[in-house]
């Protein structure tokens, strides 16, 4: 596996990386109205290009073949927004490793805090890297009751 930059051309991968990341690891989690719901409200391609050019860095993670096996985010103020791993990489490191890149690029930028919005699997792989549980957000998507947890690292 390798890690490398965020290129325009990577949106369609990430679009589907995410799909299949939710509807395959969700269901461990969220019931299946849920799932369906943060599925079908996640980023398109086009969406992905348009958030990838406002100043935020990411990194993509690739397998021996170039295949995209994970992505991350971070936005200049320390909020990932995207922290997603192929439901086939799940226990590699992959997560790990997108992780230390930005947790190391944003203390070279002088960032205070790490911080996202992580679902219940997320929030259980963000405690075991020492980012702390803030508190339970609870809202709805597409008129279906969801949550998600609040976390952030101080640097």
């Amino acid at each position: 596996m390798r890690l490398r930059p965020y290129a325009p051309g990577d949106e369609v991968a990430m679009a589907a990386l995410y799909q299949r990341s939710v509807r395959v690891l969700g269901p461990a989690d969220y019931t299946p109205a849920q799932v369906e719901a943060w599925a079908v409200a996640g980023p398109t391609a086009a969406r992905f290009a348009e958030r990838m050019a406002d100043g935020r860095r990411a990194f993509m993670a690739e397998a021996d073949g170039g295949t995209l096996v994970g992505f991350v985010d971070l936005e200049p103020d320390g909020h990932i927004d995207f922290l997603y791993a192929a439901p086939e990489a799940k226990g590699t490191g992959v997560a790990d490793r997108l992780l230390d890149v930005v947790e190391v690029g944003a203390q070279a930028d002088g960032i205070e805090r790490l911080y996202s919005e992580a679902s219940e699997a997320a929030r259980r792989f963000f405690q075991r890297r020492g980012l702390d549980v803030l508190y339970r957000r609870d809202f709805e998507v597409g008129g279906v009751a969801i949550h998600n947890n609040a976390v952030e690292k101080r640097l």
